[in-house]
């Protein structure tokens, strides 16, 4: 459904109000709902003059970071297919560095203690080597594998690597064949090609400009270097926000998206975690995830709500895979730190997801199961959603939700009882004894004594 006419005008304004305010010689966003992009606006020139070519939603700024997602992705393709699994060591399968013991879940969640940056010079703004001259400049460890979240741009090189190695052909060759062109990114690219945004250092107290340096980062490239459009990056966004199409499984992105290690900032409360290459943040009870990049002379921005929630604070409820990317052509800059967020959350302001209807779509075989329970004397209500059976308010207390996998036999699929199995006891004549979750009992009533209740019932039962 097209945003109205107001909607569109507010996003303008927003946006423009942004680029003035924060000096920023251009910048181009877009927000995707429904797996679409659903407005796309820029402003400014690809030079940061005013005689200079417009920006528009088809010019190529650097993603920066973002392209670790593109990576992190293509890993979990090959793990999916077989070909690795992610307790393996990086040694396994490129043997010969000093981060041969670093596990592959430990480089794509920042969690393998590895060296931040290279041993040379400033990679973002010089010419890279291959592989070979950046293992011997010494890259290493910083810290014990699994000790803590230490992101890495050296870790991400090594996963770029890992690609080479296991696929045998580049890896943006990889990156391109099995991602871009399936999801149509056709403007994606490893360097700037067509039009293209000159990245800038703003100076801090004059409105002068600095041209930055754009090079080939060689083995440093798989952590930062790719190049796109909103266009392009808002197909990105709508794969994390579950349109995975035959790129990936759903099951694999909800892995992908589960937190590994929290981003522990000294005086800052525990707001974002790092999954498996992606970021994740729970701002408020509102669950987002996507990435961040910056390069010398760029910026960008991916944010993705994975559900629908507004938050415990009463903000405005969306649709889950709502969207943001932005794009500007600076250095450094405070923009990206709340426009983003403010574009997005005028997206859920002004244009309310639709409310599906509900309808009756519930089977009657499962109302045996439906009601009150007894965890010992703690009282517990099973209800039906849809196929899924709800025992307790998940998110509260042990509350979870269960899948069925065949009759009488659940899995739990989130909270406390993720992956634990839920059994229907039944008795001789076919009614429901007990429930049977992860060994603990639930009963009809409390320490009900013909429920084989673990520990027995005392005889002497109620006084």
């Amino acid at each position: 459904m097209p945003l109205s006419p107001t909607t569109h005008a507010r996003l303008d304004h927003l946006l423009a109000t942004g680029q003035r305010d924060h000096r920023l010689p251009s910048v181009a966003a877009g927000l995707v709902r429904g797996g679409e992009l659903v407005w796309s606006g820029a402003v400014g020139t690809v030079d940061g003059r005013a005689s200079g070519a417009p920006v528009d939603s088809d010019t190529q700024f650097r993603m920066g970071s973002i392209t670790k997602t593109f990576v992190a992705v293509a890993v979990m393709r090959l793990r999916d297919e077989g070909r690795l699994d992610l307790t393996d060591r990086f040694g396994r399968h490129v043997p010969g560095s000093a981060l041969d013991d670093v596990t592959l879940e430990q480089l794509l969640t920042h969690s393998g203690g590895v060296q931040a940056e290279t041993g040379g010079a400033w990679w973002e703004r010089t010419p890279g080597g291959d592989w070979d001259d950046l293992v011997g400049s010494g890259v290493g460890t910083r810290f014990r594998s699994g000790r803590r979240f230490h992101y890495s741009n050296t870790g991400y090189a090594a996963l770029g690597r890992l690609l080479e190695v296991v696929r045998e052909r580049p890896w943006f060759d990889v990156v391109r064949d099995e991602l871009l062109e399936p999801l149509g990114m056709t403007r994606t690219t490893l360097r700037p090609s067509g039009a293209a945004a000159q990245g800038f250092a703003v100076h801090p107290f004059a409105d002068v400009l600095l041209p930055e340096p754009e090079h080939d980062a060689g083995a440093m490239a798989p952590a930062g270097q790719l190049w796109t459009t909103v266009g392009d990056l808002s197909r990105w966004a709508a794969l994390l926000g579950g349109h995975v199409g035959d790129v990936l499984s759903r099951e694999t992105l909800a892995e992908m998206v589960e937190p590994h290690h929290v981003v522990d900032e000294p005086g800052q409360p525990w707001l974002g975690s790092h999954g498996l290459g992606w970021q994740v943040w729970n701002v408020d009870g509102a669950r987002s995830a996507g990435h961040g990049g910056s390069m010398p002379g760029f910026l960008a921005m991916q944010r993705v709500h994975l559900d629908a929630s507004g938050g415990n604070s009463g903000g405005p409820v969306g649709a889950a895979g709502d969207g943001v990317v932005l794009f500007t052509n600076t250095t450094a800059s405070k923009a990206l730190r709340d426009l983003p967020k403010e574009l997005l959350r005028t997206l859920r302001e002004l244009e309310p997801a639709a409310v599906t209807p509900w309808v009756a779509s519930g089977s009657s075989d499962v109302l045996e199961l439906a009601g009150m329970w007894h965890w010992g004397p703690a009282v517990e209500t099973a209800r039906f959603v849809g196929e899924h059976l709800v025992l307790g308010e998940p998110g509260t207390g042990r509350g979870s939700r269960f899948a069925r996998v065949m009759d009488d036999e659940w899995v739990g699929l989130d909270g406390y009882y993720t992956g634990e199995p839920l059994r229907v006891v039944r008795r001789e004549d076919g009614t429901v004894s007990h429930l049977d979750l992860a060994t603990f009992r639930f009963t009809r009533t409390p320490y009900d004594p013909e429920a084989d209740v673990p520990g027995g019932v005392d005889e002497r039962g109620w006084t």
